[in-house]
């Protein structure tokens, strides 16, 4: 049998040129055409049909044979197109990854260590330094509450999505704000596709509320990413990008704090 991530590939690849006529920008396929197409190849149906996509839309990159459709400057992207209904589509190519020339703000640790020993995954790790900290907080001047993690919601004309966490937020003011956070770490990157599906959500079930869509990156060393993200016809675009490090109280550099100033 073909390990696992040949597999999805492979059956990525069929869903696509079933479909892929020569210039075309975007097209639809479904969730129940994964297992015909598995019988087609002669691969063992996956146990989980959803990660099948949800890998190439987050975690790794197209067969190479359909990245050799993409024109130059365009990337195919898989979007949520209803229940059990997708769509490739090409789009700007718009990759978000943290800079490497941005300030590193030391922040006092206060994660417990307990949460640190039983965190099953990087995301799960990285929601719960984020949470305890109070980094959203911090990054953005509001005062911030988890609502609820690893939300499972349905939006109009894409279906059901996953939110890692949604906080809300309050101002000086009394303005309220809905505050989607998406995670990740280790070799995922921050999804464009799911950036878009949060503010959507946010759009459709808190109307009334400003939302600041957020995105948290692990990188080197344990240091932290914080992104402010929007759309900008209908792309994604970073309205703030910032570095935190959590370190022991006693390691805090105090002539660094006098310079935050």
């Amino acid at each position: 049998m073909a390990r696992q991530p040949s597999r999805y590939k492979a059956l990525i690849e069929k869903l696509f040129f079933d479909r892929y006529l020569d210039g075309a920008t975007e097209f639809v396929f479904y969730r129940n055409e994964i297992e015909p197409a598995a019988k087609a190849l002669g691969i063992e149906l996956p146990a989980n049909l959803g990660d099948v996509i949800y890998s190439v839309r987050f975690r790794t990159p197209f067969p190479e044979s359909v990245l050799a459709t993409q024109p130059e400057g365009l990337e195919w992207v898989i979007e949520l197109a209803g229940r059990g209904r997708y769509r490739f589509k090409l789009l700007t190519i718009n990759r978000i990854f943290p800079r490497d020339d941005l300030v590193v703000t030391d922040i006092p640790d206060a994660t417990p260590e307990l949460i640190r020993a039983y965190a099953l995954d990087d995301e799960q790790a990285l929601l719960a330094i984020v949470r305890y900290n109070r980094l959203i907080d911090t990054f953005l001047g509001l005062t911030t509450y988890s609502l609820q993690n690893h939300l499972r919601t349905t939006v109009k004309g894409m279906g059901q999505i996953e939110i890692d966490e949604l906080y809300i937020g309050l101002d000086k003011h009394g303005c309220h704000y809905v505050i989607p956070v998406q995670a990740k770490g280790g070799t995922d990157h921050i999804g464009i596709v799911q950036t878009a599906q949060d503010i959507r959500f946010a759009e459709q079930k808190f109307p009334g509320m400003r939302c600041r869509a957020i995105a948290a990156q692990f990188m080197k060393d344990g240091e932290i990413a914080l992104f402010e993200l929007t759309l900008k016809d209908d792309e994604v675009r970073v309205v703030e990008e910032r570095h935190y490090r959590l370190v022991p109280a006693d390691r805090l550099d105090r002539e660094a704090i006098c310079a935050y100033r």
